[in-house]
């Protein structure tokens, strides 16, 4: 993976967030991606944190866009690596977060959030 291509998804990525359109933003996954986030144990009650399959991911998020209206993403940085990239991020209250985004044919079929401390 090149830095051009992790920029250009990093910001494809955020405008798909931002828009609050689901269907862009799940554009970006394989069918059998697998997530994982502390968000996922708060938002679905699964204590796995984990999500397995486009659908799912449709279902968590959907709640995600529910219940927060005013969503927004802004990219920080983007870091590269062999078929995986990071996007640090703040989050519409500041926060900071990343993803770890693991390719597979051009689409996500892993993914990770990492929240830091709240502000």
């Amino acid at each position: 993976m090149d830095h051009d291509f992790a920029t250009r998804f990093a910001q494809d990525w955020a405008a798909a967030w931002n828009s609050h359109d689901l269907e862009r933003i799940l554009a970006h996954y394989t069918e059998d991606v697998v997530f994982a986030s502390p968000r996922i144990v708060e938002l679905v009650g699964d204590p796995t944190g984990e999500v397995r399959g486009k659908e799912a991911l449709r279902v968590y998020w959907a709640k995600g866009l529910r219940h927060l209206p005013d969503l927004h993403f802004t990219v920080e940085d983007v870091l590269v690596s062999v078929d995986t990239l990071v996007i640090n991020y703040r989050n519409e209250r500041g926060r900071a977060v990343a993803e770890v985004l693991t390719f597979r044919d051009g689409l996500v079929c892993r993914g990770f959030g990492a929240y830091g401390p709240q502000i």
